[in-house]
């Protein structure tokens, strides 16, 4: 596929796909984004479109992106949930002082976004790899790296200031 088939086709798919996945999900941003996610899988791998397939390719491919991505939200969700919970039943002790450290720790911890306190939680409370959350979250190493790197230096802050 050569620069110019790629953007004949990106230039004549691209708004009906994002129109669908915003459709599917009601969220324009991650509509583009899948949307972008898809184009550039067709760019990095090659992939030749027949001319009469062009459209139905896209389309499912988008599809697969988006049911990715939900999958994904649910996992994450699952962790937080699971994590929150035993924080508060961990919390219930007689120790005053450790009672409000704890609170101001969940405090900070709900404070941190969605992405990094669950590369995180699942890092520091389930015990896994960098490798094992990059692959049940779909992403590289060094994202989950930056992820938990960041949600580290958020919460120190955080912290600290109290």
């Amino acid at each position: 596929m050569t620069a110019k088939d790629f953007k004949m086709i990106y230039d004549t798919h691209f708004d009906d796909l994002r129109r669908y996945l915003i459709y599917r999900s009601g969220d324009q941003d991650l509509s583009g984004d899948i949307a972008q996610n898809v184009f550039m899988k067709v760019w990095t791998k090659k992939i030749e479109l027949a001319s009469g397939n062009i459209k139905s390719l896209l389309f499912k491919m988008a599809t697969d992106e988006f049911i990715s991505h939900i999958r994904r939200k649910k996992v994450e969700r699952a962790y937080s949930d699971s994590i929150d919970l035993r924080l508060v039943q961990e919390s219930d002790n007689g120790d005053d002082e450790l009672k409000d450290k704890k609170e101001q720790f969940k405090k900070a911890l709900n404070q941190l976004p969605e992405k990094q306190r669950t590369a995180l939680l699942m890092n520091k409370m389930q015990g896994l790899t960098y490798e094992e959350i990059a692959e049940s979250l779909n992403l590289s190493e060094k994202a989950i790296e930056k992820r938990i790197s960041q949600a580290l230096g958020t919460l120190k802050q955080n912290l600290n200031q109290r």
